[in-house]
């Protein structure tokens, strides 16, 4: 269920138009390059997403007393520890809850999550009873999945979709991209959560604007990654 929120500072607004818009392998291939020529680290990166995540949830959360932080296998669950950390050192009661293996997350999730387990534990998601979690929490932060899926969303991933869109459920707040949600069509990928926010990095993605973006995402935020800007940055790949 999605609720209306107040613009941020940091919310695009105004007509969409090509250089505010990227694919999901122009992201990749924008991150990659500057990581190769040496101007940034992926580990920075992360931790400016989810630092970044963070504030814009203070912004429009600011006295949410529990969250709880959906984290999955990849690179959008690093930024969701990320999340975690920076909830808890403002004292809110943070509940993690893992999909996957942590054992095989890429070595800067892995940090990421390092980084949370000297503050909270985690959980499995599929252990947990979605109804009952949801009715003991203010708010939800899904960092499953991000722009790279190309797959249906299934399993617990899809349970807990379905059951954030119940009426009753808190808001959720969605890293990069609601996960289900296609990165380049907005296309449902059999389910997807339904995001009140959704906070994306260096630049909105055309599956924010295309398909069903706009219901599932809500209020959509740009954080600045500190990547190069302008036309010239993007890739020459084909746009959907």
């Amino acid at each position: 269920m999605q609720r209306d929120l107040k613009m941020g500072e940091n919310e695009s607004v105004g007509e969409v138009g090509v250089v505010d818009l990227v694919t999901s392998a122009q992201m990749r291939a924008i991150e990659r390059a500057e990581i190769d020529s040496g101007s940034v680290t992926g580990w920075a990166l992360m931790s400016r997403a989810g630092h970044g995540c963070y504030d814009r949830i203070a912004y429009h959360f600011p006295e949410i007393p529990r969250a709880l932080v959906l984290c999955g296998p990849g690179n959008n669950g690093g930024d969701g520890y990320v999340v975690a950390a920076d909830l808890a050192a403002a004292g809110v009661q943070v509940t993690v809850a893992v999909l996957g293996d942590p054992a095989k997350l890429p070595p800067d999730a892995a940090r990421a999550r390092a980084g949370w387990e000297a503050l909270g534990t985690s959980v499995d998601l599929a252990a947990l009873d979605p109804a009952k979690t949801l009715g003991a929490v203010d708010l939800v932060v899904d960092a499953l999945f991000g722009i790279g899926l190309t797959r249906d969303l299934g399993g617990a991933a899809r349970d807990w979709a379905l059951a954030c869109a119940d009426d009753g459920a808190p808001p959720v707040v969605a890293v990069d991209i609601p996960s289900g949600l296609s990165g380049d069509d907005g296309a449902v990928l059999g389910a997807a959560f339904r995001a009140d926010l959704t906070v994306t990095f260096h630049a909105r993605k055309f599956g924010h604007v295309r398909g069903q973006g706009p219901a599932y995402c809500g209020v959509v935020e740009v954080v600045d990654m500190g990547l190069p800007t302008g036309p010239e940055t993007v890739p020459e790949t084909e746009r959907p």
